[in-house]
């Protein structure tokens, strides 16, 4: 049963927003690293995105039901009630919330609590089943992570965490549509309106493309803004131009599955470099 309430609290997302999180605690830090402020800032966010996943949980129950991928999961099969995964969810929150509160600052319990009512209240309850623009208004609580990290660090929310904000927003983008592309059967049964649902495929290759090319414009701001140095604006470009290399090669492709895989997957790997050049190449 442990299990099952470790499952449904999805680690594999808690592990991909610390690595944002540790990217924008490092870049703030400017090498000088306060262990303990980082394992709050961690143990904090980490609470708190588990909160939010298992209200997504909860509140998408009857919709898990027509997904093949989720079908199995734990509130669907039963295996945890209603009222239990309430509760948990709201202890895991509220543990969240004391952790930063207790360990950072008042400015990162502010950002958490404006990512978990934009995903809970504004993307779960609401856009997800009724709007095409789910996707970019959920972008902004995606991004929420790096920022405290920094904001940690900072106490205060300046030029810094506004350019991680943009660039992890944009990030979600073209890496949610992607998701979107290779899961269509599973969006078009539970009518979800994603844009490949809502539209077409190819509306959502475009949007990727032109969502990659701001990316690309974007990344560069942290080295223009005096944050990171100049390896940090070589690496960090060049995985970017592939990303984009990858989306237009994918235009024309007729295996949109396929293509739609390798954008994940590299949108992936593109958090990870660029949350290690902005943690090793910062301006101190």
């Amino acid at each position: 049963m442990l299990k099952k309430y470790w499952q449904v609290a999805k680690p594999g997302i808690i592990i991909g927003n610390l690595i944002s999180v540790a990217g924008g605690f490092f870049l703030a830090s400017k090498g000088s690293i306060d262990l303990m402020l980082f394992f709050y800032a961690a143990l904090g966010v980490s609470l708190v995105v588990a909160s939010g996943c298992v209200f997504n949980n909860f509140i998408d129950r009857d919709i898990d039901t027509l997904m093949e991928r989720t079908r199995d999961r734990a509130l669907v099969q039963g295996l945890i009630s209603p009222r239990a995964a309430l509760i948990y969810a709201s202890v895991l929150g509220l543990l969240g919330i004391f952790v930063l509160l207790f360990g950072t600052n008042i400015i990162d319990v502010t950002v958490v609590l404006v990512g978990f009512i934009i995903y809970v209240g504004v993307y779960s309850l609401s856009l997800k089943r009724n709007s095409v623009h789910g996707t970019l208004i959920g972008s902004l609580a995606g991004a929420m992570p790096p920022v405290v990290g920094y904001c940690a660090v900072s106490q205060q929310f300046d030029l810094g965490a506004a350019i991680l904000l943009l660039i992890f927003s944009i990030w979600q983008m073209p890496h949610s549509y992607a998701i979107a592309i290779f899961r269509f059967n599973d969006y078009r049964a539970a009518s979800i309106p994603v844009l490949p649902v809502a539209k077409t495929i190819q509306s959502a290759k475009h949007q990727i493309l032109l969502y990659l090319i701001a990316f690309n414009l974007a990344t560069p701001l942290l080295y223009l803004a005096g944050y990171t140095g100049i390896w940090y604006l070589i690496i960090t470009s060049a995985f970017g131009l592939y990303w984009l290399y990858i989306a237009w090669a994918g235009l024309k492709t007729k295996k949109d599955t396929a293509w739609a895989k390798k954008v994940f997957f590299t949108s992936i790997l593109i958090v990870m470099v660029q949350s290690l050049m902005m943690s090793v190449d910062t301006v101190g």
